[in-house]
């Protein structure tokens, strides 16, 4: 059976590099990741066994927004080590301009959920939490289902 080891990396499309380039390089840097590659065309940060890079779209797509609940990305999330790492990231998506969709909070996903969701300048969410322990895989604690909260019931806003 093959063994996960991380994702490798994530590309993200957006509309207009000069307004993106440097949303990602304040967040992306601000969490310690390095920087292997800052073109006009190109932002690519690795760090913490994660890598995420931008690029633009074709420019027949220039114009378009990203569509949350379309096929393909709903959002990501950063696993951060702390809460007071996600207090520091929602300051740092405050000081980047981010639209936020909610400060830090706990949340029911799991046990000690602490998270804070924000938008970058094309509409794509980005979260980052804090879980303690195991989260969900302590034993006893079965699924998501189990929380206070479920999936389908996040806001679009």
């Amino acid at each position: 059976m093959p063994h996960l080891n991380g994702i490798a990396h994530i590309q993200l499309t957006v509309t207009d590099m000069a307004r993106s380039i440097p949303f990602y390089r304040r967040l992306l840097t601000s969490m310690n990741m390095t920087l292997v590659s800052d073109t006009e065309r190109s932002l690519y940060g690795v760090g913490g066994r994660t890598g995420i890079t931008i690029s633009p779209a074709d420019p027949e797509f220039e114009n378009e927004a990203f569509k949350q609940r379309h096929p393909g990305l709903h959002h990501f999330c950063f696993r951060m080590r702390s809460r007071q790492d996600v207090d520091e990231i929602y300051e740092i998506a405050q000081e980047i301009g981010a639209n936020i969709i909610h400060g830090p909070q706990q949340d029911g996903f799991a046990p000690g959920y602490y998270s804070v969701l924000f938008e970058d300048p094309d509409g794509i969410r980005i979260e980052a939490n804090h879980v303690p322990g195991q989260g969900l895989l302590a034993p006893g604690l079965g699924q998501v289902g189990n929380a206070e909260k479920v999936w389908d019931e996040i806001p679009d806003a």
